[in-house]
């Protein structure tokens, strides 16, 4: 027994140690457990919930890797990324943390191919593609996996992805799927045909469980990323909530304390704790702290609940710094209620539908305050601004015509090819989602200034005609049009919102984390307020400031960063330990 410094609680002392422990089961912490077994450690990860992989299974399983040489000399560089970079990033940077990452991320993909996890370049602009050094083909991603190759045991407990990433919320989609019906690309009832088929021809699967064995997106790259943890030896303990860490007389970290069920237990760690738990965007408490509009915790999109921060909180008892908590890795998003749940709510991601072509965004004033093709943390960040300077936004109001409504989804309000009018409940109506038969009373109904919202789409149906919009560019680089629609000229993301009826729905500032917490060096070790290394104390993803400060480069650089700082500290741990090997 000892007791806990945080409450003065008696503590089990199980006895139990492990040459590293990681708290958090999502990319961050994965990587930092399979590097460090692969490397001859003792490894156990925590999790607190009741299934593994964290916000990374849910999330679209992109990486972003400059540099990654992935099937040969891609043209980019070392010196062409740190050109990119320095031209996006601003505030303060750790620059030796920034070089880090820009020097390790290649050899931590290299490392994953090495073992048998299959990585793919996708053709994905970065998202500031007018900058100097942008590319097309650092965003990275894991095709997909057969989910049963975890063993039955297991394959159940990898949290599912969200509804939003599947068909009728079943059939599992890749990102080529997921784009093809999208887009409505010619052949996507075919291809819709083909999910259903694939997935009940599975009897061997359906027997055991309605889940698709098929993992994609980011379960794809966790499916693949723990098929290797487990083969490794690495114990997982669910239901294992972080509550305090364990410390030595000489301010060394030698362990955590847990609760499982109300029981409360100590693991030691003889070389390392990893503190890879997420970020703090489900606790209200820290986003009024960080946060200069704080928004609301139930408006992010990742798993409800889930990242309160408390790894965050425990290091902080220890002295620990922050950096970059100011900001999240913002994505618009909006809230329908759950189908067949009454008195729940679900939240739908709107990354690219902002951008499509017959729609703008406006404030509550009634106008435009960004190119709403931009990308979505861009997005997020222009509405921060707006609101700061007019006190006028979160939310803002997504309007569209009826040509939209056909083709395209406005977060969970799918296109009516899918959900005509007449199968839309009721309640929805005027509360969720908004109709009229012109613009001036769909203005009134939205409660916004009828000659400014008028003025505003008066504008944006000149600009589709000219294909150009003035104000805020929108449509005029490679990014914005890669979510727009081919079909339109001369702008594949403008188009005159003139057909009734009309729509809105509010969009407000949703996240897919935080982009700061706790400070860290080069080499993940957690920093505490004095610039020193906490011993024994390191910490990836999510849980850590990321290396971009306020920045997003490109489409997987939430994952990215973590996993290649889990793999940094495994890579320090393991050198102070004296237990190097080859992989393998």
């Amino acid at each position: 027994m000892w007791q806990s410094a945080a409450t003065g609680e008696m503590i089990l002392d199980n006895g139990e140690t492990f040459d590293v422990v990681v708290v958090g089961s999502g990319a961050a912490g994965a990587m930092a457990a399979l590097r460090a077994a692969d490397q001859g450690l003792s490894v156990l990860i925590a999790e607190k919930a009741h299934k593994f992989g964290g916000t990374s299974a849910t999330s679209g399983g992109v990486m972003w890797i400059p540099n990654h040489q992935l099937g040969g000399d891609t043209g980019d560089s070392r010196e062409q990324t740190l050109e990119y970079l320095a031209s996006v990033t601003s505030g303060p940077v750790n620059p030796e943390k920034l070089h880090a990452y820009v020097d390790t991320a290649p050899e931590m993909a290299r490392y994953l191919k090495g073992i048998g996890v299959d990585l793919t370049p996708a053709a994905w602009p970065d998202y500031f593609p007018d900058r100097p050094g942008a590319r097309a083909d650092r965003s990275v991603i894991c095709p997909t996996f057969d989910g049963r190759q975890l063993g039955d045991d297991r394959y159940f407990l990898m949290r599912e992805q969200f509804n939003r990433f599947k068909l009728f919320n079943r059939y599992a989609m890749d990102l080529t799927e997921t784009f093809a019906l999208m887009m409505q690309q010619k052949g996507w009832r075919l291809t819709v045909a083909k999910m259903i088929a694939r997935y009940w021809r599975d009897r061997s699967t359906r027997n055991v469980s309605h889940r698709d064995r098929r993992f994609t997106q980011g379960a794809a790259l966790m499916g693949a990323v723990y098929k290797q943890v487990f083969d490794r030896g690495v114990e997982l303990r669910l239901e294992t909530k972080l509550e305090d860490l364990a410390v030595d007389g000489a301010g060394r970290v030698t362990g955590i304390e847990v609760s499982n069920f109300g029981r409360k237990y100590t693991i030691g760690a003889r070389h390392g704790v990893v503190l890879a738990a997420g970020g703090f965007e489900w606790n209200q408490e820290l986003r009024d702290r960080f946060y200069p509009v704080p928004g609301l915790t139930r408006h992010s999109s990742t798993p409800e609940d889930a990242n309160r921060g408390e790894g965050l909180i425990a290091a902080e008892k220890l002295g620990a710094d922050t950096e970059h908590t100011g900001e999240g890795w913002w994505i618009p998003t909006m809230t329908l209620p759950m189908a067949k749940a009454s008195n729940f709510h679900e939240i739908h991601q709107a990354a690219f539908d902002v951008g499509r072509p017959w729609s703008v965004c406006v404030n509550r004033n009634g106008v435009r305050f960004v190119d709403e093709a931009t990308g979505y943390d861009s997005f997020g960040q222009a509405m921060v601004d707006d609101h700061l300077k007019t006190g006028a936004n979160m939310p803002c109001w997504l309007i569209f015509d009826a040509k939209f409504r056909h083709k395209f989804s406005a977060g969970g309000f799918m296109p009516a090819v899918h959900t005509p009018d007449d199968k839309i409940p009721s309640d929805w109506w005027d509360h969720y989602v908004f109709r009229a038969g012109t613009i001036d009373e769909l203005a009134r109904k939205i409660r916004l200034p009828v000659a400014a919202v008028t003025e505003t789409v008066r504008k944006m149906n000149e600009y589709a005609k000219t294909g150009v919009d003035p104000e805020f560019g929108r449509g005029g680089n490679i990014y914005d049009q890669f979510f727009g629609d081919p079909t339109v000229t001369p702008n594949p993301n403008l188009g005159p919102i003139d057909t009734a009826p009309f729509y809105a729905v509010p969009i407000n500032n949703g996240d897919l984390g935080t982009k700061g917490g706790i400070r860290t060096d080069a080499r993940a070790r957690v920093i505490d307020r004095g610039g020193n290394p906490i011993p024994g104390l390191y910490a990836a993803g999510n849980n850590a400031g990321n290396p971009f400060g306020g920045c997003y480069p490109g489409a997987g650089a939430t994952i990215g960063p973590a996993m290649t700082f889990g793999f940094i500290a495994a890579n320090d741990i393991v050198e102070r330990s004296g237990n190097q090997r080859p992989s393998g």
